[in-house]
């Protein structure tokens, strides 16, 4: 491995959802080693630490792409509190203007930055499915499950802070029904018509996280399709922040949504350099 450091790098959240970026432009992480990049340096305690690894790149059908990683070392299609951090970044770099369009695993994502907080158009959601049977915890379980860029399931719940977010969401993650891919668990509580509770079991996490934008998404649209809210829905994430998702709904067989968008912040943590000791636990172990 021949990688010059120091590295310049920002941190960013996500309510909540954090984030490591590297203006990657001129690449110089050789391709067969980012994932194990990324498993280093978003190890907590160990290195920055974060729940994801975002390497800002350049496209020929857009300002910019990058390449996500999650903090296991896989890749994921789309992220929309990472896509939100990520566009403020390549604004704050004068890598793409306010209003911007850049290149996901996902498709084409437009985004606007105003401030601290940036607008995303989410690609067309896909694969909805309704009122699947899926056996979890002690009986067989209601799950709907539709892809906002990535898979989610969606289980609604009474009190979502008696939710036992770590074994059901394992147990519908890797769940045979959505094998080979996975899907994320996300257990929705219904405050009223506006408003949704939202906590993710993030794939390539593997534990809660603070806050998931393409979740978010989901829930929201099931829960209209459901017609339990009504759109614009404030989603309240589980680090008590807010997203907002916007979107028009006709109820019809099958529902038609069209003009998705994901708004919230995108918040600026620290700017730092990564040394070698970063990748430390790459090292081999003394004696193996």
């Amino acid at each position: 491995m021949n990688i010059k450091f120091p590295i310049a790098f920002m941190k960013m959240s996500g309510t909540g959802n954090d984030f490591i970026i590297i203006d990657h432009r001129k690449k110089f992480i050789p391709l067969e080693f980012r994932a194990a990049f990324a498993k280093a340096v978003c190890q907590r305690k160990f290195s920055v630490g974060a729940d994801g690894l975002i390497l800002i790149q350049n496209s020929d059908q857009a300002d910019f792409s990058w390449d996500f990683y999650n903090a296991d070392g896989s890749s994921a299609e789309m992220c929309g509190n990472g896509a939100r951090c990520a566009a403020r970044f390549a604004y704050m770099k004068k890598i793409a203007p306010a209003a911007m369009r850049f290149e996901t695993i996902a498709g084409i994502i437009e985004a606007e930055v105003v401030d601290h907080s940036v607008k995303l158009k989410m690609t067309q959601p896909e694969g909805l499915a309704l009122d699947l049977k899926i056996d979890f915890g002690a009986n067989d379980q209601t799950i709907h499950f539709i892809n906002t860029g990535v898979p989610h399931a969606i289980f609604f719940v009474k009190d979502n802070r008696e939710t036992p977010i770590v074994n059901w969401g394992s147990a519908i993650r890797f769940h045979e029904k959505f094998q080979p891919a996975g899907t994320n668990a996300n257990f929705v509580e219904v405050i009223d018509r506006k408003t949704l509770s939202v906590r993710t079991y993030e794939r390539g996490v593997e534990n809660e996280t603070m806050a998931c934008g393409t979740g978010a998404v989901g829930a929201a649209l099931i829960a209209a399709i459901l017609r339990q809210v009504d759109p614009p829905v404030t989603v309240i994430t589980s680090g008590g922040e807010k997203l907002i998702i916007h979107f028009s709904f006709e109820n019809t067989a099958p529902p038609v949504i069209t003009d998705v968008y994901l708004e919230g912040p995108a918040s600026l943590i620290y700017e730092g350099q990564l040394e070698p000791e970063a990748l430390r636990t790459l090292q081999p172990k003394p004696g193996s």
